[in-house]
């Protein structure tokens, strides 16, 4: 390539974490939950195997193990798939509805954290981990954050809730 700059540490650092609450090609996250009627949350739309409440908790959750699992050298794997999808379709209450959303942005600010931080060398491999690098989990994160929002509008779409 000419006539460009090449992208240094800081470049790479900072667009890693830009990434993982993008928004510039597609609706973000944000706006996915936002305003979403209680009585529509745990409708699933006719053909569709998810309700808003499973996506936002399968986001939830599988973003907080990909944290965990960068963080944490005792780290214990999952079992897929019930630990990451909730037991029912609709949430609990409308405050675990708001507890998740709210757990999701605390989650995805720790992610931005983690790449932002200097001492950690980003294409270095997870020390406890069996082969990936950071980078690699927080392109992870945001690619699977992105096709489930893209669910969550499809499904507020069907349902007459997305605006």
């Amino acid at each position: 390539m000419t006539g460009g700059r090449e992208m240094n540490e800081k470049d790479v650092r900072d667009h890693a974490s830009r990434l993982l609450a993008w928004n510039e090609a597609h609706a973000g996250f944000e706006k996915a939950v936002k305003d979403l009627p209680p009585d529509a949350r745990g409708k699933r739309p006719s053909g569709l195997p998810h309700s808003a409440w499973e996506l936002l908790e399968h986001i939830r959750l599988s973003q907080y193990d990909i944290l965990d699992f960068c963080r944490n050298p005792n780290y214990k794997e999952q079992n897929w798939p019930e630990d990451y999808w909730p037991p029912s379709p609709a949430p609990p209450s409308a405050d675990a509805w708001e507890a998740s959303i709210k757990q999701c942005l605390d989650d995805r600010a720790s992610l931005q954290e983690l790449a932002s931080d200097e001492r950690i060398i980003l294409t270095a491999r997870i020390p406890h981990g069996s082969g990936p690098t950071y980078l690699r989990e927080l392109l992870l994160v945001a690619d699977h954050t992105a096709y489930h929002v893209g669910q969550l509008v499809l499904v507020r779409q069907l349902l007459g809730v997305w605006s």
